[in-house]
Formats: C-alpha cells, structure tokens, sequence
C-alpha cells in the first residue's frame, strides 16, 4: 500500500511539474546584435538586427519585424522566411530618415509557425550614437560602378560643403 502510494504521489508530481512547462518548448532565436548602419555613399539609414538560431523551427516558419519609423508614422515591417539549415538571422529594414543620436528606437520580433501561429515574441531598441543629418542629402556615387553622382559632383569637382541630410518633421 505505501508503495502504490509513493508511485502515485510521484506521478501526480510528474504531472503538476509538466504542466508548468511551455508546450511550444524553448525560444528558437536569440537576439545577438542590433544597431543602425549609416552608408554614406549612397545616403541611407537602415536598422540592422541579427538573431542565432538556437532551437529548429519547423519549415516554412517566417520572421515578422516592426520597426518604429523614426519619421514617425507607421512602423516600418519585414518578413521573412526562416530556413532550416541557416544558422544565423540578419533582417536589415527598408531604409529610414530622422534618426537622432541617443534615442531608443522600438522594434519588436514575432516568429510565426507555418500555419500562423506565434512561437516566440522578441521586443528591443535600438540606439544610435549619432545623428542622421551627418549624412549627405543625396548619395555621393552611383550605379554598379560607383561612379561619382553628378547631382553632387557638378563639373567631376567635389563641392566646397556637402549638403547634409535634415528630417522633414
């Protein structure tokens, strides 16, 4: 009798300690790096996030980022697919503007099963260190070859001052 009863107390325990676990098991990506890439060549800000695949995801799974839009407005959103053999996630946003140093910029990660459905949520910022109206208003070179852009370099002679990006807001 004490036997039966051990192996009951021991089950229901097994069962109370299971039902506390997550049923969608641990989180398949971990945040490994974030900040924005300034190319002042070609006049753009983007955000850059990467992510390390630490558990599989079923195939067919995607990756849904929202970042806010330092411009304001609606946040700006990625999609995209996850593969099974890559290690590493890098999801790089449509380009943005209006980017001041020291401020938290919120992005927020969902990674969704083939049918939908979410198995893990990711919220973060991103700050950058500096302004965006360091960069130049129009990019410097231009086509496959980079060729100096003639809307900057008039006559093949680089401009006394460079026009500087500004924000409209």
């Amino acid at each position: 009798m004490t036997r039966t009863f051990g192996i009951l107390a021991a089950l229901a325990i097994a069962l109370v300690t299971a039902g506390c676990q997550r049923e969608t098991g641990p989180d398949p990506l971990k945040l490994t790096g974030k900040m924005f890439v300034f190319n002042y060549r070609l006049a753009y800000a983007t955000y850059m996030i990467t992510l390390a695949k630490i558990e599989p995801v079923p195939d067919g799974s995607v990756v849904v980022a929202r970042f806010e839009n330092p411009a304001g407005g609606d946040a700006l959103v990625l999609e995209r697919k996850l593969f099974p053999k890559l290690e590493k996630v890098v999801l790089e946003s449509p380009d943005v503007t209006c980017v001041k140093k020291d401020r938290p910029y919120a992005v927020s990660i969902e990674v969704k099963g083939p049918e939908g459905q979410s198995l893990q949520k990711l919220e973060t910022s991103v700050v950058s260190d500096i302004d965006q109206d360091i960069m130049p208003a129009k990019a410097l070179v231009e086509g496959p070859a980079y060729d100096k852009n003639p809307e900057v370099f008039r006559g093949g002679k680089a401009p006394e001052h460079f026009e500087t990006a500004s924000c409209p807001t």
